[in-house]
């Protein structure tokens, strides 16, 4: 994405931290790296499995409330998926990096979960059936009320993203 906004967008405030394990201390730190952005020039989200749930709990606030989210092999659930994985573990991006996910981050997880979708046609849910870590049928029922492509086959970490870029791009109004 940040290669695509680089060669077509390079207008776009664009932004992709590294997020805290916290789930508390992710959510805060987008809203105040986000805070002082054009609130009438179309914000959007996009986010991956955790990044998904994230990308959901923002729409949902009064900051993104008109804002358009794509949601890639979304998690549902995470408190319920991540509280057998207390400890420590190697980053996604960066193997030789570590950090260690605590027990109160569950509950962190928890209270951030959002009821009920409000506007459910801003979120496209982009759902892999040949994801290996999340069931698509959960992510369909959860995302049911708005927009979902579902992809016959793909992986969690979507390796095809590419060839769906224009269209969530379309999406995003980009």
């Amino acid at each position: 994405m940040a290669r695509w906004v680089g060669e077509n967008r390079p207008d776009l405030h664009f932004l992709c931290p590294q997020l805290p394990p916290s789930p508390a201390e992710a959510i805060a730190l987008v809203e105040s790296l986000t805070r002082d952005w054009p609130q009438d020039q179309g914000q959007v989200l996009m986010g991956s499995s955790l990044g998904g749930f994230y990308a959901t709990v923002l729409s949902q606030r009064p900051a993104w409330a008109h804002s358009r989210a794509v949601l890639l092999n979304p998690a549902v659930d995470p408190a319920r998926d991540l509280a057998r994985h207390i400890g420590e573990h190697s980053c996604w991006q960066n193997p030789a990096e570590h950090f260690f996910f605590r027990a109160e981050f569950v509950d962190e997880l928890r209270a951030l979960k959002p009821a009920e979708l409000q506007a459910p046609e801003r979120l496209l849910a982009v759902i892999a059936k040949g994801d290996e870590v999340l069931d698509w049928r959960e992510m369909q029922a959860r995302y049911a009320q708005g927009p979902i492509h579902l992809l016959e086959g793909s992986d969690h970490g979507l390796s095809d993203f590419d060839d769906y870029l224009p269209q969530l791009c379309d999406f995003l109004r980009l």
